[in-house]
């Protein structure tokens, strides 16, 4: 995906790369989407959620919330050309969003290549003649641990639910070495770490040079999983027990429907597979050129995103089935229901194939493509943010380079805390309180800013001006409704609700044991979780004190700070904004006499300037 530099040059006198073709843009989406979200914490979801059921709220949640939100923010980055808070900046009083999305992805981004470095030790186990989760014989192996339940039941007598699988085993003891809890961190594991290390230095090559290094690699990472996830399905189909997974996974149990933690989860996991209110789609969005047709590529990605989370339920819940037949259990007892979930069901689906390992290789290879272009998308949400607010500095010889390593450097180091002996108590502190509800108020934030400050006409009549004529702007009054009414109800009702049905963070571990988190540790999420929101009313009292705070100042806070002349429809060419309102104090302070008439400036010299071109 090859980018070029833009035909015009900021008023800050710095250059801004856009996609070269019109199908760039949609492909980095599809790209984005074909992630991990979709094939580990959807299935995992549904698993937690009593299968079908969740996917009622799920597909109510996309129509209501995902699409809407997601373009949102796609046309914010596109109309403004910057990301992070200088796209803010079409609200100045809102401009902490941007700050609180940017801080959101990155705790995202410090754990999401966590999983990325778990993919990484699976792939490496892969290169033997016999997968090291399919036999019992192993040093890490317990005596609980049984390859056929039935039988070794009957065999000892032991009860059906004291026995391990072998895959869960090797999950448990050998690739986490997990301790009793968070306050047992234990040493790191230099294997994880290893792998975590090659993670960050493989996503680093790929996006070093922006969307000229990353939009290439994503025209693979966006294609190829298909075929091993179509692949997968096919061979998961033959299993016996497949069909009880996938009844499992349709059949709806209604009376879930019930328990609003089925209705947060749908919220959240439309919201975190999406990447809305991360930042990064806004990153996303500013490389368009004005007038590109993202309407109609928002619309594409939704459905791809969103079809993507059903098809991979099916391959988890076909190898769950089988599972469950095998160890004479239920569906819903089956593997734990967490975040190893896909390195439980799906290592088991992969031992079941002809030719292991030579399977378990490729299957490995396309969770780290399915990862990778995920996380592309998120560091550069963070670089991006940083870049546009100081652009003077790093558009410069190679302090972007630069600066992107210093993030991978950074966040590396914290995802340390991740690879140790406890780091999976640590992965769900961050995933629980950073990843979930969180981004619902961020969300809020974002529709109330548009829909009712910056004025829900003048952003229609500016997505009008970038789609075109194209027929796809008569469906645009849905987006209007969505916009003002629909979703933000829907971000504030999902965000009510999990906190009236708040729970304090848990984790399941097999044998049906359950760890509870300590008060300290409950602390140290909401402590992340509200340092990440904490900037939105912070930077906009601290955007009021800054520019004088007076009443004048509130009133231009509520308008864009400045606008290039094809961004203004005619009713905007002589709205005062805080841009010209720094212009008047500079020409004041360098003893000229300002007089504010029809949006011009006059200095003792008499001659007279129009404040927009200045």
């Amino acid at each position: 995906m090859k980018a070029e530099a833009a035909d015009e040059v900021s008023r800050r006198g710095t250059i801004r790369e856009t996609w070269s073709k019109a199908i760039d843009f949609l492909l980095a989406c599809i790209g984005f989407s074909v992630g991990l979200g979709n094939v580990w914490r959807f299935p995992y979801l549904c698993f937690k959620n009593g299968g079908g059921a969740f996917l009622i709220p799920y597909f109510l949640s996309v129509i209501f919330g995902g699409i809407p939100l997601f373009y949102l923010e796609v046309a914010i980055g596109q109309f403004m050309s910057q990301g992070g808070l200088q796209a803010w900046k079409i609200v100045p009083l809102f401009q902490g969003i941007g700050l609180s999305s940017c801080i959101i992805v990155f705790f995202l981004n410090c754990y999401y290549n966590v999983i990325l470095a778990w993919a990484f030790y699976y792939f490496f186990a892969s290169f033997t003649s016999e997968l090291p989760w399919q036999g019992c014989n192993h040093t890490w192996n317990t005596p609980s641990c049984s390859l056929n339940f039935s039988q070794t039941s009957l065999e000892t007598g032991r009860p059906l639910d004291t026995l391990t699988d072998p895959v869960t085993e090797y999950w448990e003891n050998k690739v986490l070495a997990i301790t009793d809890g968070i306050d047992d961190v234990g040493i790191l594991k230099w294997d994880l770490t290893l792998c975590l290390l090659l993670a960050w230095v493989v996503v680093y090559l790929c996006i070093c040079k922006g969307i000229k290094s990353s939009g290439k690699v994503m025209y693979v990472t966006a294609t190829s999983p298909y075929l091993f996830m179509v692949i997968l399905l096919v061979r998961n189909s033959m299993l016996d027990g497949a069909a009880d997974g996938v009844e499992f996974y349709l059949k709806p149990n209604l009376t879930k429907l019930g328990e609003t933690t089925v209705w947060v989860d749908a919220g959240t996991q439309i919201f975190f597979s999406s990447s809305i209110a991360l930042g990064t789609l806004t990153a996303l969005g500013s490389y368009n050129k004005f007038t590109h047709n993202s309407y109609r590529d928002s619309i594409l990605f939704a459905c791809v995103n969103s079809g993507t989370s059903f098809f991979a339920g099916f391959i988890v819940f076909t190898i769950l089935g089988f599972m469950a037949k095998q160890q004479g259990k239920s569906i819903g007892q089956v593997a734990e229901s967490g975040p190893g979930l896909a390195f439980i069901a799906y290592p088991s689906a992969v031992a079941q194939m002809p030719l292991a390992p030579l399977w378990s290789v490729f299957f490995f290879l396309m969770l780290i493509l399915l990862g990778l272009d995920s996380q592309f998308v998120g560091v550069e949400g963070v670089v991006t943010t940083i870049v546009d607010q100081y652009p003077e500095t790093f558009r410069k010889g190679w302090r972007k380079e630069i600066l992107t390593a210093v993030c991978c450097a950074i966040m590396f180091l914290i995802g340390l805390s991740m690879v140790s002996e406890g780091g999976m108590y640590v992965f769900q502190v961050f995933d629980y309180y950073t990843g979930s509800r969180i981004i619902m108020l961020v969300a809020f934030f974002e529709l109330v800013a548009i829909s009712y400050v910056y004025g829900i006409r003048r952003f229609y009549e500016n997505v009008v001006m970038m789609v075109g004529h194209s027929w796809m702007r008569h469906t645009l009054p849905y987006m209007l409704i969505c916009w003002t009414v629909l979703a933000p109800i829907f971000c504030m009702a999902v965000f009510v609700l999990s906190t009236i049905d708040y729970s304090e963070l848990t984790y399941s571990r097999p044998g049906h044991r359950m760890y509870v988190y300590p008060p300290w540790g409950v602390a140290i999420g909401w402590t992340m979780a509200g340092f990440a929101a904490i900037w939105i009313p912070v930077v906009g009292l601290y955007n009021f004190c800054r520019y004088g705070a007076t009443w004048e100042v509130f009133k231009l806070l509520l308008v864009p700070y400045s606008l290039e002349k094809h961004q203004k429809r005619p009713a905007d060419e002589n709205e005062r904004c805080l841009h010209h309102l720094l212009q008047e104090r500079q020409l004041a302070s360098a003893g000229s006499v300002t007089c504010q008439n029809g949006g011009y400036v006059a200095d003792a010299e008499s001659n007279v300037y129009q404040i927009s071109s200045l």
